[in-house]
């Protein structure tokens, strides 16, 4: 019997990825079916429900799953879930497909998936904008304060993407058939749940702990995987090798530069190096939140939850992502709530007068003896063609990421928020 975390929602792994034969006669049906071209968004949740990811989701939300994620943090049935997963249609097109008929799910003419209608629900401007204040508000925020709905319309990607959503959601169960370009062009990272999981049983891991990267590591992200691996039985460093917002680094560049890292700084035989397929929804704490609840799936029981966790610009304060861990409900049947905990890590960096890698808790001096780290403070200076200050990454890393910026024709502009300054320290 596993000794590994059970997948989340208490049904273990629900794959709805058809292979072989069946994968080859759904897909010759969907040919005859109405298409409907979903985002980039959808095709990522697609991936996830078909290799077990999203486990026990074996289809896009209706409206009481949406409304209770938004509110409570629970689906309709009590499971614990943080942040809705929908899929959206112009109205003409659900006006003109019946409750019960199938449909094919289409991404710039592959087909991804069919789906059961099961529901159809508007959602109105005003519906878009109280999901918004749900899933994205940072503590204190006011869903009536014109100031936040302002900022948050022009600077946050996930406001963003929300509000331009079309007119109707539809929910119900699918049937995937592809994913994507995953297998091929990330051979070796990209992998499903029940490989993960094989893994860590190879290994005789029980105790694993996550590292979340959309970012190239820096000193701070070793830091905290080398923290991790002392205590539990390894590390997955699981990056996004999904979409990303203009100005983050690619996926290829990213995972090149965790490679060499691995292979200089660690005991490789405590790492496992994959990716997966979402792209960000740039939720903050709640995407923390969904972060763990998917790692579940692979097998993982501790969440990585450093400074400022999937956070956007200044929206969030900087430990949000580690203090909502302790607001979620905790559902009566265990397999409806999430196992996966954080492993709470204060705001870490370089000390020249500890002459090493510490943390708030652990460091005595001041602001000017210490390296502040960050990904967006990184990425700027790359940008730039500015000079990295010593101690913030590995040489062969920054390396491998100078490289890939000299090779940019067009320059890419990185905005600082205060948290990446260190401005908050």
């Amino acid at each position: 019997m596993s000794k590994l975390v059970p997948p989340h929602g208490g049904k273990g792994l629900v794959c709805c990825l058809l292979e072989g034969a069946e994968r080859e006669a759904e897909l010759k049906k969907a040919a005859g079916l109405k298409q409907l071209e979903i985002s980039a968004r959808a095709k990522g949740d697609l991936i996830m429900m078909g290799i077990g990811g999203f486990s026990p989701l074996n289809g896009f939300m209706g409206k009481a799953d949406w409304k209770g994620v938004c509110e409570s943090f629970t689906m309709a049935d009590g499971t614990f879930w943080p942040v809705p997963v929908t899929l959206d249609a112009e109205k003409a097109f659900a006006d003109g497909v019946a409750v019960g008929e199938e449909i094919a799910l289409v991404r710039k003419g592959e087909v991804f998936a069919t789906m059961t209608v099961t529901e159809k629900f508007e959602m109105s401007e005003e519906d878009k904008k109280w999901e918004c204040y749900q899933v994205f508000k940072g503590e204190g925020a006011d869903s009536a304060d014109d100031k936040f709905w302002e900022v948050a319309l022009a600077d946050h990607p996930g406001v963003q993407m929300v509000m331009a959503q079309k007119e109707v959601n539809l929910a119900g169960p699918v049937k995937v058939l592809s994913e994507g370009e995953y297998p091929t062009e990330y051979k070796g990272v990209y992998l499903r749940p029940a490989e993960v999981r094989a893994m860590f049983e190879e290994r005789g891991w029980a105790n694993v702990a996550a590292l979340q990267l959309r970012n190239p590591m820096h000193r701070s992200h070793e830091f905290l995987a080398k923290i991790a691996i002392e205590v539990c039985d390894g590390v997955l460093i699981h990056s996004l090798i999904g979409n990303l917002k203009p100005g983050d680094i690619p996926a290829d560049v990213r995972v090149k530069a965790i490679d060499c890292l691995v292979e200089h700084y660690f005991v490789k035989e405590n790492v496992i190096q994959a990716g997966y397929p979402l792209d960000m929804r740039y939720a903050g704490p709640r995407e923390g939140l969904l972060h763990a609840t998917f790692r579940q799936n692979y097998g993982v029981n501790n969440m990585l939850i450093g400074r400022d966790h999937a956070g956007v610009g200044d929206f969030y304060g900087l430990f949000e992502a580690q203090t909502i861990f302790d607001k979620i409900p905790t559902p009566a049947d265990s397999g409806k709530a999430l196992l996966c905990k954080p492993m709470k890590i204060d705001w870490t960096f370089y000390c020249y007068k500890c002459d090493g890698m510490a943390s708030l808790r652990t460091c005595p001096h001041t602001k000017e003896d210490r390296v502040i780290l960050s990904g967006t403070k990184l990425r700027k200076a790359l940008s730039e063609g500015a000079e990295i200050v010593p101690h913030f990454g590995r040489d062969e890393v920054l390396d491998i990421l100078r490289a890939y910026y000299e090779g940019l024709t067009e320059k890419v502009e990185v905005k600082m928020q205060g948290a990446a300054s260190g401005a908050a320290m």
